[in-house]
């Protein structure tokens, strides 16, 4: 009997309170027989009440997260522990609805919230983490409903995406002085996918599984800088004091460097591998040969090229897409290296006289990002003509496509369609206005500057 119902610290108080009673209703020296018909009732009957709580994959429930309920979706469970008289200890991989996939994540039992009052029933998630939508948060998602409109997307095609790559296989990479927890899958190779962390070398991408193997490859790499050629090269800007606090190292200098996909397949790959952590919607993984990779880099104290950032784009686009992918990775962002990333893009395009846009559907932090360029680009060009200028001609100035155009005007209510056509309807006071609110300083790509060693090609 003691051996059946001996409390453990993982087990639940009504076990204790069993085991206590029966011991203590024990004369001194009789032991109960274990298979006794009415222990064997008990055992099964807590069996049961701890099988009862297993939740089912798909179902609906609300999961603590920063200290409040919020909705969520079971999308995986697995078996954490066997605890003493067969109780089962399961761990949960929930998505949080409303909430980008990346921050889904492995949760225990304990997190997920019960009602007592209603029968242990779950709370229904819909009444959970529910707020008011701002005016402001309104207003983005039209921005977005507003700039994904025309992109056509598979709605089976994206359904097959998710059930693919609902789980994340890698949890964390380490990668130079940083480790860094992923956020989304990536096909990795079995023999690597299967690991928790993988070990990133900063110069060749190559990943390892141990870290021996790993320090052993930094010790005998001698590659300081990606492969390809160097295009551009600038003073690096101060960090905020926030990074520096954080224990960002400050740069000497940014460099990027242009890859052909066909020359150094290996390291594109690898790069490519290394951002689907990062990226939702990602579907190049080894396919390298039709691309071309900028990479951004910092060039440190001792001249070392250590990768920042990159954006991808097709050697010939039918869709005049001048961006296929763009990362920044996530131990370099809030740096303004994303905006000097989409520069670089469009200063290219500029450079080849065609207009181009990126390709979709964008991530949400994409999609801030060219939005803020977008922005800016445009509200420059309208001071600089004081308004006098057409929709096609901004167009054929910036290489920023008619529609990135229209739609970015549409949300700062800056045009107008009168005619059949789209007027820009705008005074230069409130271009001024517009200015002053979006006046934050960003990261350019200026091939014009003194101190670049190359120039855009």
């Amino acid at each position: 009997t003691e051996y059946l119902l001996r409390a453990s610290p993982a087990a639940p108080p009504c076990r204790t309170r069993r085991a206590q009673s029966l011991r203590g209703c024990e004369p001194h020296g009789v032991r109960r027989n274990p298979t006794h018909p009415s222990l064997l009732r008990a055992a099964t009957a807590h069996t049961a009440r701890a099988h009862a709580q297993v939740l089912e994959i798909g179902a609906r429930a609300a999961c603590v997260r920063g200290g409040q309920p919020h909705p969520c979706e079971i999308i995986e469970r697995r078996l954490t522990s066997r605890t003493a008289g067969d109780a089962e200890e399961w761990g949960y991989y929930v998505h949080y609805i409303g909430l980008n996939r990346r921050l889904d994540e492995w949760v225990t039992a304990d997190r997920i919230v019960r009602d007592d009052a209603a029968s242990g029933s779950l709370r229904d998630g819909s009444e959970l983490g529910s707020r008011r939508a701002t005016r402001k948060m309104k207003r983005r998602i039209d921005d977005m409903n507003a700039l994904q409109a025309g992109a056509s997307h598979d709605e089976e095609l994206e359904r097959e995406h998710e059930e693919s790559t609902k789980i994340k296989n890698i949890q964390t990479i380490e990668m130079g002085r940083f480790e860094v927890d992923t956020w989304y899958f990536s096909p990795f190779p079995d023999e690597f996918a299967q690991q928790r962390k993988l070990y990133i070398c900063e110069f060749t991408l190559k990943y390892m599984k141990k870290r021996k193997t790993y320090v052993a490859h930094c010790e005998r790499e001698r590659a300081r800088q990606p492969p390809g050629k160097l295009i551009y090269r600038m003073d690096a800007p101060q960090l905020q004091r926030d990074c520096i606090a954080a224990g960002l190292e400050q740069p000497k200098e940014l460099s990027i460097f242009e890859i052909n996909g066909s020359e150094a397949k290996v390291y594109c790959q690898c790069l490519c591998l290394l951002a689907k952590l990062f990226l939702d919607h990602k579907t190049l993984y080894y396919d390298v040969d039709p691309f071309l990779f900028y990479v951004l880099c910092e060039v440190g104290a001792d001249g070392a090229h250590r990768i920042a950032g990159y954006f991808s784009k097709e050697k010939a686009s039918v869709e005049n897409n001048n961006i296929a992918c763009i990362l920044v990775l996530p131990q370099h962002q809030r740096k303004g290296y994303s905006k000097l990333l989409i520069d670089t893009a469009y200063q290219l395009s500029l450079r080849e006289g065609k207009v181009g846009s990126p390709e979709k559907p964008l991530s949400d932090l994409g999609l801030l990002s060219f939005r803020s360029y977008w922005t800016q680009v445009l509200l420059q060009t309208l001071s600089m003509h004081r308004g006098n200028v057409s929709v096609a001609e901004m167009s054929m100035m910036t290489s920023i496509t008619t529609d990135d155009i229209i739609s970015t005007l549409q949300s700062l209510n800056l045009i107008k369609y009168w005619k059949g056509q789209h007027v820009i309807s705008v005074s230069a006071k409130i271009v001024d206005e517009h200015l002053k609110a979006n006046s934050r300083a960003s990261l350019r790509c200026d091939p014009g500057q003194r101190h670049n060693v190359a120039h855009i090609t």
